[in-house]
């Protein structure tokens, strides 16, 4: 049986908030109701400093959603919001707790809680990937490198830090959503790596249309609520440019250094180089620039092009006194692994395509910074 829109409504509107004597659906606080393959989602928008307290709401609401004819599954989640506090240096980022079972709960907005440890428990390395701009192929480079970095033999986690566009899910072709022990989040693995995405708790064609305390608070969680274990390196694939997520990041963790991300042509490098300023503002350091999309070589005649330009990065790297890692080409095998959740470096390990990442990942190895 089909369930609409309408009928997840109505079931939460059966549903009181006490704090408001109003049902859930009267006082405004349900968002993204939908219905796929035989699990009904919803968000609860709640005010933050009540967030500890709608756990029992939450339940509630799942109940009387479940009960509909032709649910098998229910995932809700909570957030929660407020005005913006005033910005001040390293302010502890806001968070929240998971739900007693089931979805994850993301209890998102300005809660205010005591400074939390930089240290991700567990984790002994982070990584952040970042760049100036999209479109440079940061998330494929991202994805790659881990998958490298675990071939190699070090344990590795992956962190889809960018909110707004997650990719990773897809890319790792995992489509089970993540469960909660009811203290933490339990991430998925794929490829040899242990994975967390945003992505992986929403549906896929899902705007996240979050403040930037809300995505604050979902990465904050994501770092320290997620049962990492034990890794010798935590990859963040960053969402492009120099905004909240990368800030906090650097602020919240102690991130081992970046890996900037570009392609060869001057539009892209004058990004890259913003991305490179930001870094060092936040005090963290910048490993090296790596170009992507540096070459295709034609298939039919075997000659080389150099469609986004040649060296454009390495001679940026230069200008800046940072490393330069090394080129990835411009592949069709690169892009159709990645849109069928299977990354190259996985897919075909000993193609000449992936050498390009595991000779990255064995340059950050013999460097030490892994």
């Amino acid at each position: 049986m089909s369930v609409t829109r309408e009928d997840i409504l109505k079931a939460l509107s059966r549903v009181i908030d006490p704090g408001q004597g109003k049902d859930l659906v009267a006082a405004d606080m349900v968002r993204a109701p939908v219905f796929e393959n035989g699990t009904a989602r919803f968000i609860l928008e709640v005010d933050p400093a009540r967030g500890r307290e709608m756990g029992p709401v939450l339940q509630a609401a799942e109940a009387a959603v479940g009960a509909l004819p032709g649910v098998e599954k229910v995932q809700g989640v909570l957030t929660a919001h407020g005005p913006a506090a005033a910005p001040a240096a390293r302010a502890p980022a806001p968070g929240g707790g998971a739900p007693q079972g089931g979805a994850p709960n993301l209890k998102i907005g300005r809660h205010p809680q005591p400074q939390a440890s930089r240290k991700i428990a567990g984790v002994d390395k982070i990584l952040a990937v970042g760049s100036g701009k999209g479109g440079v192929g940061k998330s494929t480079v991202s994805v790659n490198l881990a998958v490298a970095l675990a071939q190699a033999g070090k344990r590795v986690g992956l962190l889809d830090a960018d909110i707004h566009g997650p990719s990773q899910a897809r890319m790792l072709g995992l489509t089970e959503r993540p469960r909660s022990d009811g203290d933490t989040i339990i991430p998925l693995h794929a490829h040899g790596l242990t994975a967390m995405s945003i992505g992986l708790m929403l549906p896929e064609d899902e705007a996240v249309i979050w403040r930037g305390p809300m995505l604050m608070g979902a990465l904050q969680q994501m770092m320290n609520q997620v049962r990492w274990g034990e890794l010798d390196v935590l990859v963040v694939d960053l969402p492009p440019g120099t905004g909240d997520v990368a800030l906090s990041l650097c602020q919240k963790a102690e991130v081992t250094g970046a890996l900037i991300v570009s392609t060869p042509q001057d539009v892209a490098l004058l990004d890259a180089k913003k991305a490179v300023a930001m870094f060092r503002k936040l005090e963290t350091p910048v490993l090296g620039l790596i170009e992507n999309m540096s070459v295709f070589v034609c298939p039919h005649c075997g000659q080389p092009s150099h469609i986004f330009g040649h060296d454009g990065a390495k001679a940026e790297a230069k200008r800046l006194g940072l490393p330069f890692l090394g080129e990835i080409p411009l592949h069709l095998d690169i892009r159709v692994s990645g849109d069928a959740g299977a990354p190259i470096v996985s897919a075909a390990p000993d193609a000449p395509q992936s050498k390009a990442f595991r000779d990255l990942a064995a340059k950050l190895i013999e460097n030490g910074v892994v």
